[in-house]
Order: structure tokens, then sequence, then C-alpha cells
């Protein structure tokens, strides 16, 4: 056991490094750590080494020690390793001069001496490498993120815009200075909040923001960009403002959006301002215009006056400038009511496929002047030829404003005509159970990329040299998209340039059966107010006793035949027929003028094969009757024009398909035929 024997010098030396290690680990701070740490381990070194000497040199049993003690002597770098070595090769120095090195000796320090250098040289000389080269790329990550966070805080800071970052869970966890100073929040008092107790958003009506129209929880639930300019933002201070908002998704779902808002409320009243002033203008000019439009027409007319062909060709010209400039103040018009929200749905049920129909029929000629095809794919027609191919095809309705589709349509296939030098253009309906596809295909000039984000902007045209031979305002797409969306639908356009484009618009679709419901309930209602406007004209237009007298006595209308100019002229309800020809009971007698008749139509008996027998002379004579008033009721009609009027009975129908009765609208009273032509020939065009 003598061997394992412990000197005073090596039991100091233990206990020094004990103490050194303990005062480096908990006492000697980061700055300083580096001295106290090679200090605590060469005191190790030197301990092992006293121990080894007073213990047999290479022959002791501490050997394994001191093999333990240089392995970790790379840790301290090279230059650590480089003072062992010559440690252990002055001590292979000292046995060599004193004459006691011997194999074993020589043998033992390489093995326990230069060995453990060489091991730990090779294992913490590459381990030291890759941690400087791992530790000088954090550095370098580091130093590069911290230059882009104090960036990205100078530009958030810049941004005019308010920006709020929350998490998944809609707590706040960055607020711009824009933002404070908009809404009022300090950003220690924001931080950790709830978005919705900062950022106090309310619809158009000034109600608070529920889950259903809330673009923020929208964006956390979808991770879909939202974007809205309709909705009011109360501040800290509880002033009420207008802003635009767009929340943007963080990454994948779950992570948190961005919040940028800003104040419109001034933006909004220029440009209602602006809006009120194109109004206002266009409405002015518009008047004139059609003045200068209808004189020029009349100068055109070679039965209103003579001119030589050269001032007819000039006239034609300021003609047709005077239709565009009409043209473009209707637009402008238009426009200003989609910007003011004055536009007016008055929905009816329409079979889409037929619909589109008739405007592509409307349009045909334009289009064949040109010598393009134009073709509806479910219907697709040669109109050279006249030959057909029938496609059979569902029945797509929708219940949307006719005059609004119409505009919409005539607009796209237009264009499509307009910006198609040669080729066909192709129509097409399509859809599903909740949706109506229509699509106009062209084989035109096409749209550049670049050009199509901003196609349906407010007077934006695609500015080449194909577009400015053709010309235009503007403002048909922009019209379009806004009346698309005023009917729930929306548009948008794919294109290659100098290769064509296709346009589509989807529409919401009703059921068959939904479509009957609505065409029958259309129908009923125009009945219903069609019966209560005659009852009310002719309660106004007759006196109580006439009333009576006409809902007891029988009325003979005499038939006249079909005539065009009948039904296309505008003309009392029923033409003033002699007094003969109005029989009743005291048909001998003298009959007063008779009042115009019913606005609801009489029934007309079938009439006989063969005339009637004349009147006997011996006709009773009854006294002199009221003159007939309009009665709401149907009036029973006698089996021979000549005879005298039998009792009332029910009357049969019969269809009549050679005669019938002609009924036109009703001329209010005071007014002149003139009058209602000139009513029904001024175009209406306010929606």
């Amino acid at each position: 056991m003598s061997g394992f024997a412990v000197s005073g010098l090596a039991a100091a030396l233990a206990l020094a490094t004990v103490g050194l290690s303990a005062v480096s680990y908990f006492f000697v701070p980061k700055e300083a750590k580096t001295v106290s740490v090679y200090a605590a381990y060469f005191t190790l070194v030197a301990t092992v080494g006293v121990l080894l000497h007073q213990t047999g040199g290479v022959n002791s049993p501490f050997i394994a020690l001191w093999m333990f003690t240089l392995v970790f002597a790379g840790i301290f770098g090279t230059g650590t390793l480089v003072i062992l070595v010559l440690i252990v090769n002055a001590y292979l120095v000292n046995l060599f001069l004193g004459g006691v090195l011997t194999k074993e000796a020589i043998l033992g320090l390489i093995m326990g001496g230069e060995l453990p250098i060489l091991i730990s040289y090779i294992l913490w000389h590459s381990k030291s490498g890759n941690e400087k080269s791992k530790d000088r790329a954090y550095y370098d990550l580091a130093n590069e993120l911290n230059q882009v966070s104090n960036k990205s805080d100078v530009v958030i800071s810049a941004i005019g815009d308010g920006v709020i970052a929350i998490d998944n869970q809609g707590v706040i966890e960055l607020i711009n200075p824009a933002a404070q100073r908009i809404i009022g929040w300090g950003r220690q008092d924001a931080i950790g909040l709830d978005y919705k107790s900062v950022l106090q958003l309310q619809d158009a009506q000034g109600h608070d923001l529920t889950h259903a129209n809330d673009p923020v929880f929208e964006v956390l639930t979808t991770n879909q960009q939202k974007h809205t300019n309709t909705l009011s933002l109360q501040t800290n201070s509880g002033k009420k403002i207008n802003v635009s908002v767009v929340a943007s998704p963080i990454g994948h779902l779950g992570s948190g959006a961005i919040i940028v808002f800003r104040d419109i409320t001034k933006e909004q009243e220029e440009e209602h301002a602006q809006a009120e002033f194109i109004s206002t203008a266009s409405h002015e000019m518009r008047t004139p215009v059609a003045s200068i439009e209808g004189y020029l027409g009349l100068a055109l007319n070679p039965a209103t006056a003579t001119i030589d062909d050269k001032a007819r060709d000039f006239i034609t010209k300021a003609h047709e400038s005077a239709q565009h400039l009409g043209h473009l103040f209707q637009d402008l018009l238009d426009v200003s009511k989609a910007d003011d929200g004055r536009l007016s749905n008055n929905p009816k049920v329409i079979d889409m496929g037929v619909f589109v129909q008739d405007i592509i029929e409307g349009l045909t000629p334009k289009a064949e002047a040109k010598g393009l095809r134009v073709f509806f794919k479910p219907d697709t027609v040669d109109r050279r030829d006249g030959s057909a191919t029938r496609n059979m095809a569902p029945v797509f309705y929708a219940n949307l404003d006719a005059d609004h589709l119409r505009e919409v349509f005539s607009n796209l296939i237009e264009n499509a005509i307009k910006y198609t030098p040669k080729g066909d253009v192709m129509v097409d309906v399509t859809g599903d159970n909740e949706h109506i596809v229509v699509s106009i295909q062209d084989s035109g000039i096409g749209i550049p990329t670049e050009d199509i984000p901003h196609l349906f902007q407010k007077f934006y045209r695609v500015d080449n040299s194909a577009t400015r031979e053709i010309g235009g305002t503007g403002l048909g797409l922009y019209l379009c998209r806004r009346l698309i969306e005023s009917m729930d639908g929306r548009i948008w356009v794919e294109s290659e340039y100098k290769k064509g484009s296709t346009f589509s618009v989807e529409l919401p679709r009703i059921s068959n059966i939904e479509a009957n419901r609505l065409i029958e309930l259309s129908t009923s209602e125009e009945s219903e107010v069609t019966e209560t406007r005659i009852m009310n004209e002719d309660a106004l237009s007759s006196t109580p006793t006439e009333r009576e007298a006409a809902l007891n006595t029988p009325i003979v209308i005499r038939e006249k035949p079909i005539s065009t100019a009948a039904d296309t002229s505008l003309a009392p309800r029923q033409e003033q027929a002699p007094a003969a020809d109005i029989l009743t009971p005291a048909a001998a007698a003298p009959v007063a003028q008779p009042a115009p008749v019913a606005a609801t139509p009489a029934v007309v008996a079938p009439q006989p094969a063969t005339p009637a027998p004349a009147p006997t002379p011996t006709a009773p004579v009854a006294p002199p009757q009221t003159p007939v008033a309009p009665a709401a009721a149907p009036q029973t009609v006698a089996t021979a024009p000549t005879m005298p009027a039998p009792a009332p009975q029910q009357p049969q129908l019969q269809a009549q398909p050679q005669t019938k009765q002609y009924v036109g609208p009703i001329i209010p009273q005071g007014q002149t035929l003139a009058n209602i032509e000139r009513s029904i020939n001024v175009p209406d065009r306010n929606y």
C-alpha cells in the first residue's frame, strides 16, 4: 500500500485544483473565466505530475490519471498541447541524463505521455475548428438578423398606415407608431390585449363586427387575405373614422396575422364630391348634346334637309362624335351611380341561354360587317347558310336585373367584336347547381399580362398601338364589374397577348322549381296590381248611379278583326261605338253617349254561324237608360247582336282565333296621344 501514499505537496496541489475550479465556476465573472480555467487545469497537471514522480514515474499506479488529464488538454488550445509535449520530453531527457532511461521507461512515456497528447490534438483540435466555424456562423446570423430587425423596425415605424401584428389567438404582439396615432392607444397599453379591444371596428350601420363580417377573424380561420373599405373605426377618444383594412396571414394557418389599416375619411369625401360633380356635369351636358345630335340627324335626313355630299360627310362625322359624347356622359352617370351605391336591382326570372342568344343576334350584323363569325355554343348556327347544330343543354335560370345583364353582356360581346380584327367570337353558357358562368372568347389582339390586374379599374385602358386605333373611355369594364358585383356575381379575364381573350361572368343560379314559383308569384302580383289600378280608375271616372247601372246592365261590344295597326298603335281601351252597337232593353229609345268601356275586358260570346233576324217593329220600348259606366266585373254579352238583350246569364267561353277585341293602354284623363307617345319614346336608364 506504500505505492499509494500521497505526499503533502500533492495533497496541497489537489486542494488548490479543487478550490480554483469552484471559484472559477461560481464566482469569477465571464470576462475572466478563461484565465481562471487555465490556472485550474495547469494546477491539475502539476498535481498529477507530482503524484507520478513520487509514486514511481512511468510505473506509477496514477499513470491512467495522467493519461486522462492529457486527453482533455486539446480543449485549451494548441498552445497547451505544446507545453505538455515539452514537459513530457523534459522528463524523458531527465531520465536519460540520470542514466535510468530504459526501454520500459521509453515505452511508458510514449504510451502514457506522447500518445494522449496526440489523441487530444486529433480529438479537440478539429472540434475546436468546427466549433469556431459554428460560432462564427452563429454570430454572423445573429448579426444579420439584428440588422434585419433594426431595418424592419425602421420601416414599420416609417409606414404611414397603421400596422398591428397578432398571434393565432388575436393577441397583439406589435403595433407601430402610425397605428398608435390613429387609434389613440400607447404601445405598452396595447401589447398583450385582444385586437378587438384596441381595434374597435364597426360595419356601415355602426354595429360592432361579428364573426360573419370580421375580416381579421376570417383571416385567422381561412388563412386567406381579406380587404375591405366599408368599415369604420372608433378611436380611443370616441371619434369615428372610415378605414380601409387589409388583413394578411403570417405563414401557415394558426401563425397569426398582420392588420394594415388607414384613415380614408377625407379620401371618401373627396371621391363623393368628385362623383357629384361628374354626375351633375354629365346630366347638364347630356341635354344640349342630345339636342345637337337630334339636329344633326335632321340635317342628315333627306326629308327635312337638302345638303351636298361634302356637307353630308362633315355632318355625319359630327353626328357620330355627338353620339359618342352622349354615350360617354351616360357612362359617367352610370359610374357615379355605381360609386354612390344608387344602383337599384329589379330582379326577374331569366332563362340565361335565351337571354344571351337574343343579345348575340342583335350584335351579329356588326360582327358580319367586319367579316367575323359569332358562335353561341349551346346553339351553334352557321350564319352564312343558316344550318344549325342543336346541342342538348340544361336550362339555366337566374333571378337578376335584366337591364344590368343586358348592358354587361352587350359591352363584353361588343368589345370582343371591336378588338378582334379577324377570326371568331365564341359565347358559351355553362354552370353547376349553384352558379351560371357566361364566357365570351375571342381570337383578337389579347391583353398583356401586366395590364390584366388593372383592367377593371376606372378609366384604365391598355396602351399599345393596337388599342390606340380603336379608342374608348376605360369605363365599360369598370361598370361591368360594378354591375356584376351588385348582383352577387364576379367577373374575370384570361388572356394571352396577340392570341385572344376570354371574359367570364359568374352569376347565382336558381332551380327550375324556384324559377316557376317566382314566375307564378310575379304574374299574380301583376294581375292584382292591374286589377286594383283599373278598379281605382273606374271608381274615379263614374258616379254612384253610373256604377250601379254598369253592374246591372248587360253590354254588347261589337267584335272587330285583328289588325296589326290596332295592336301597335296607342289607342284607348275601346273605340267609341255608335249607339246602335250598344244594345240595352231600351234599344228604340234615345241613348246617351256611352262612357269608355271598363278596363276589365268584357267576355265575348261565340259569334253565330248565320246572321240573326232583323228586329221586329213591335219591340218593347224601355225608358231611357243611364249612360253605361265602366264596371269592374265582367259583363254578360247577348247571343245576337241585333236582338234585344236577354236576361244576364253565365257566358260560355270559346276560343276565337279569327277575331279579337283590342284593348289598348289606358290614357289618363287630361293626356293626349302625342304626350303619351313622347313619354314612351324617351329612354329611361335610371336604374
